[in-house]
């Protein structure tokens, strides 16, 4: 069980994390691949962590889109490290990431198409049957629609559904693409399995040029993204949040100060009340 506004662990943040006494964030999220198989004063570090927060992870390397077989003895690590630490939920990214042995180090689009739509749905039950558990799978940002043959929430929903799992949903990745190809995002959220929503990803990005926005998780969030976030909670019961920030990191300070916006927005249109993961 966990609720509130939550921060992604960042190796930066431990030793202030551990020893916050205020305006502590609700739960923790962090990439398992980034803390399978660590030692020594890490793993320490980790110890102390999951003794102070509920625990939520959010892979990278599962490739869920990808051709290639899924791989086995990462997930067997995977099933064991979050045997071994109180890891409440797991979710990945709706998008490929690994071709012919390969591994591009970026989050790829996934053709919307029907084959598309078989091949994964197949992948995430053998991922929820091998780990005992279910997984949210995350929309993700994109910047090239690649040979689309129904639309990208149909294309979700349709998943989503058929696999019996969850939807991470992240509404600033849905502000980015809404910007860059020019679709209306709330009328996007609508479309989508809200009732499949198990929590909800918020971030900041860059602006490059007058019409391209990068989903670069190293800024604040902008309030144009508060307030597609303030208007998509209301279409919702409520679900665990997360603040991301993956580089560019500010003081502890800084970020409490957004958690702590996310929480007044959450409190205002949420309940107080326990999140329980469906």
């Amino acid at each position: 069980m966990f609720s509130g506004a939550g921060l992604g662990l960042r190796r930066v943040l431990t030793e202030d994390l551990v020893h916050l006494q205020t305006n502590r964030p609700a739960f923790v999220e962090f990439a398992p691949e980034n803390w399978m198989g660590m030692g020594g004063f890490w793993r320490k570090q980790l110890e102390k962590v999951a003794q102070e927060y509920p625990m939520v992870c959010h892979g990278l390397s599962l490739s869920i889109g990808s051709d290639d077989e899924l791989d086995w003895d990462f997930l067997k690590e995977l099933k064991a490290f979050m045997q071994e630490f109180p890891v409440l939920h797991y979710s990945e990214h709706l998008s490929f990431s690994k071709c012919q042995n390969a591994h591009f180090y970026d989050l790829l689009p996934i053709p919307f198409r029907e084959d598309a739509v078989k091949h994964i749905v197949e992948r995430i039950k053998q991922v929820q049957d091998f780990l005992g558990r279910k997984i949210a799978i995350e929309n993700v940002s994109y910047y090239l629609s690649v040979a689309p043959e129904m639309e990208e929430a149909d294309f979700i929903r349709t998943i989503v559904e058929e696999a019996d799992c969850h939807l991470l949903l992240d509404v600033n990745n849905v502000y980015v693409n809404a910007f860059n190809h020019g679709f209306d995002a709330r009328e996007f959220i609508l479309k989508l399995p809200l009732d499949r929503v198990s929590n909800i990803h918020m971030a900041g990005h860059e602006k490059v040029s007058p019409d391209l926005i990068i989903d670069t998780h190293g800024q604040p969030i902008i309030d144009p993204v508060y307030e597609l976030f303030d208007w998509t909670i209301r279409q919702l019961p409520p679900v665990p949040v997360l603040l991301e920030r993956d580089f560019n990191i500010p003081e502890i300070e800084t970020l409490q100060a957004e958690l702590g916006k996310l929480t007044a927005i959450m409190n205002k249109r949420w309940e107080k009340e326990h999140v329980v993961i469906r």
